[in-house]
């Protein structure tokens, strides 16, 4: 779904974000992508629906090239989350909002009401329909953008920092769309710096530094004990559990508690 090939971006300060980075995501793929601030990102992501073109390599999106094409003509194939929703936001009610996108690809009429309320929904934001999106805090605010991108119902779906201003019940209301978009088959790529949520929600972890793609696979693979220096070098931590197993010499990958809970109870059930 999305082809990365010996990527480059060179902002006009002289800045070279990314750099030679080559990258494959197969459709209904969930990927995480983890690193520093500042190691390229968000502007990797943002090659994908056309807001930044490549100053090297090229990107295609669903064997498309899309280079010369415009956001506007991506956006029926990816949407996209910003890392600040009010960088997103821009109508003066939720509904207005959450229908601007979908209405503006082509969703008939018949067919644009139900798929609003499903991202209203989705979100927890039924009930916020007809309120001025500023009237509501900023982490809603940001599942607003979320059900606005939701309502698009594009195969692929890029969140920058969904969680940020999260509670634990928006934090797991997020996972739960993860999952659900997931298990419809699209592809999801998430950036985060909550190494809990990226390893209970992703199915796979790219991390950068310094513009380059440093470490690429399972949550198992990136979070286990022969990694740790990598993720130093980008200023991550492995999650709580990746580091409990480790210490306890548990011997296999534990990035996330029900993989701790099942690695204890098979060392205690062997005697070891």
């Amino acid at each position: 779904m999305i082809d990365v090939r010996g990527l480059a971006h060179v902002y006009a300060d002289g800045t070279r974000a990314i750099d030679d980075v080559s990258l494959a995501i197969g459709a209904g793929e969930s990927i995480a992508i983890i690193g520093q601030n500042g190691s390229g990102k968000s502007t990797l992501v943002r090659h994908f629906n056309g807001l930044l073109h490549a100053t090297e390599g090229e990107v295609f999106v669903d064997g498309a090239n899309v280079r010369g094409r415009r956001v506007a003509h991506l956006a029926a194939t990816v949407g996209l989350l910003f890392q600040d929703p009010d960088r997103q936001i821009f109508a003066g009610r939720v509904r207005a909002e959450v229908e601007f996108g979908p209405r503006n690809l082509g969703v008939p009429a018949a067919k644009l009401s139900a798929t609003v309320a499903a991202a209203l929904e989705a979100t927890g934001l039924a009930g916020d329909a007809n309120a001025n999106p500023y009237d509501l805090g900023y982490s809603r605010r940001k599942l607003l953008a979320l059900a606005s991108v939701l309502a698009m119902q594009t195969p692929v779906v890029v969140l920058d920092e969904p969680t940020t201003g999260q509670d634990a019940r928006g934090l797991a209301r997020v996972q739960r769309i993860v999952t659900d978009l997931t298990a419809a088959g699209r592809t999801v790529i998430g950036i985060s710096h909550d190494m809990r949520f990226v390893a209970e929600t992703f199915h796979r972890v790219v991390v950068m530094r310094a513009g380059r793609i440093v470490l690429d696979g399972s949550p198992q693979t990136v979070f286990a004990e022969e990694s740790w220096p990598t993720l130093a070098s980008t200023y991550l931590e492995p999650p709580l559990p990746a580091r409990v197993g480790a210490r306890l010499g548990l011997g296999l990958a534990t990035p996330t508690e029900a993989a701790l809970v099942t690695a204890l109870a098979a060392a205690t059930a062997s005697g070891t």
